[in-house]
C-alpha cells in the first residue's frame, strides 16, 4: 500500500528548520505562493509577539522536485531562522508551568531547560505547515478544499453556520485578524486580547477545520490505527499547546439522545458520480466521518489550545533546579495570543492527513496514475446496485 510520511527536525534558534516528505507521486505542481502564503498565515493573527516580526518564513527544496514538479524521490524542504543563535542562548534553569522544560530536563538528566524548549517550541510548527501545504497543492488537483477559522479566543465566541460555503468562510477569514469569518465575534476577540496583554496575561481558544470533497471511504474500519478520524486526532493533538480534539458534535453528542446524534441517510441520483456518491445528509454531526471513514459530508474538526504558558507580567512560581530554592519562572518571548496561527496549523495538519489517505486509497507512482485511480474508483462506485 502507497504511503505518505514526513519527518522534521530543527531548533527554535537553530539555523534551519528541515522536513523530509516521502510518499509523493511524481508529476505533482507544488505552488511555492501557496506554500509560503501559509506561512505567512502562521506568522500572523492578533496577539502574535515579537518573534514574527524577526522571521520571514520562506522554503527552500533541497531534493525531489525539478521545475516546479515533485519526480517521485523524497521532498526536503528548509524553512532558514533568521534569529539563529542556539549556542549562545543562556540557559534556563527555572520550568516554566504548562511547557515542557520540567519534563524535559529530568528525562534528559539535566539542569538546563534550553535544550527541551528549543525542539518543543511552536517555532516546529512552521515545518508542519510547509507539509501540510504540500498536501494542499495534492488535493487541490481532486477538488478538496480544507479551510480553518478561530471559533472562540477567551471569552469571545463565533457564531458559524454548518451549512456556510467554503469560499464564504474563506473570504471572511482572510479578512480578519483573528481570522474568524464572524466578524463581530472577531472584534470582541481583538478586544480580549488587548485587555490580556494590559493584564500581562494570555489567552487560549478554540480553532475549526472543514475539508470539502472527499470521497466516500477513505481511512479504515479494519484496524484501530487506520481508523482516519483517529488519526487525524493523533495529528491534531501533536500540535503544541492543543489540550483537546473533537470531531462533529464531540463531546457534544454524549449529552444527547441517539435520535438528535445520528445523520439520517437521503440518496440524490443526480449526485451519484460525485464524491459523496448521491448520499446526503440533512445534518452533519458527525463530521463526515463514520466507522473510521469518511462518509461523503465535509470532515469537521475543532481543536482547543491552552493560554500560552509564559507570563510577562505574571510570572508562575517555579522552582530553580540547581539550587531546589522556590523562584520565579523564566520568562522567554512569547505571544499574548496565538489562537489564530494554531488555527492555521491545525488546517495543515488536518491536510496532510486527508493527503495520506487519499495516497493510500489511490495511490500510484504519479499523479496521472493516481487521478485515473480516483476516477475509476468513482465510476465503478457509482455503477453499484443500478
Amino acid at each position: 500500500m502507497a504511503t505518505l510520511t514526513y519527518r522534521t527536525a530543527g531548533e527554535s534558534h537553530g539555523p534551519a528548520l528541515v522536513s523530509i516528505i516521502e510518499g509523493l507521486p511524481a508529476g505533482l505542481e507544488l505552488d511555492l505562493d501557496l506554500i509560503n502564503g501559509e506561512l505567512r498565515r502562521r506568522q500572523g493573527g492578533y496577539g502574535r509577539g515579537g518573534r514574527q516580526k524577526i522571521e520571514t518564513d520562506t522554503v527552500t527544496f533541497l531534493t525531489g522536485v525539478r521545475r516546479g514538479r515533485t519526480i517521485g524521490s523524497p521532498v526536503t524542504i528548509e524553512i532558514k531562522n533568521r534569529d539563529s543563535r542556539l549556542d549562545e542562548t543562556p540557559a534556563l534553569v527555572k520550568p516554566r508551568p504548562g511547557h515542557a522544560d520540567l519534563a524535559g530536563a529530568a528525562k534528559w538528566l539535566s539542569t538546563d531547560c534550553r535544550e527541551t524548549l528549543e525542539r518543543a517550541s511552536a517555532r516546529e510548527t512552521a515545518n508542519r505547515v510547509a507539509v501540510g501545504a504540500l498536501a494542499k497543492c495534492l488535493l487541490r488537483a481532486f477538488e478538496i478544499q480544507v479551510v480553518g477559522f478561530v471559533t472562540r479566543i477567551g471569552p469571545a465566541a463565533a457564531n458559524i453556520s454548518a451549512s456556510a460555503t467554503p469560499e464564504a468562510l474563506l473570504t471572511g477569514t482572510l479578512a480578519s485578524e483573528v481570522y474568524c469569518p464572524d466578524k463581530a465575534a472577531g472584534d470582541r476577540m481583538i478586544e480580549a486580547i488587548r485587555e490580556a496583554k494590559i493584564q500581562g496575561d494570555t489567552l487560549g481558544g478554540i480553532v475549526e477545520t472543514r475539508v470539502y470533497g472527499c470521497p466516500v471511504g477513505l481511512g479504515s474500519c479494519a484496524h484501530w490505527d487506520m481508523k482516519l478520524d483517529s488519526r487525524i486526532a493523533a495529528e491534531v493533538m501533536g500540535i503544541q499547546a492543543i489540550k483537546g480534539v473533537e470531531i462533529g458534535l464531540g463531546f457534544q453528542a454524549a449529552m444527547l439522545p441517539g435520535s438528535e446524534v445520528h445523520d439520517p441517510i437521503e440518496f440524490d441520483p443526480q449526485l451519484r458520480r460525485t464524491p459523496c456518491l448521491g448520499f446526503t445528509r440533512p445534518t452533519n454531526h458527525a463530521g463526515g466521518l463514520e466507522g473510521g471513514m469518511t462518509n461523503g459530508q465535509p470532515v469537521v474538526v475543532r481543536a482547543a489550545m491552552k493560554p500560552i504558558s509564559t507570563l510577562l507580567k505574571k510570572p508562575m512560581p517555579s522552582v530553580d533546579l540547581n539550587t531546589k530554592q522556590a523562584d520565579k519562572a523564566d520568562y522567554e518571548r512569547s505571544d499574548v495570543c496565538a489562537v489564530p496561527a494554531a488555527g492555521v496549523v491545525v488546517e495543515n495538519v488536518v491536510a496532510f492527513e486527508i493527503a495520506r489517505s487519499m495516497v493510500e486509497k489511490f495511490g500510484g507512482d504519479s499523479m496521472m496514475e493516481m487521478l485515473h485511480n480516483y476516477q475509476n474508483y468513482l465510476a465503478v462506485a457509482a455503477s453499484l446496485g443500478q
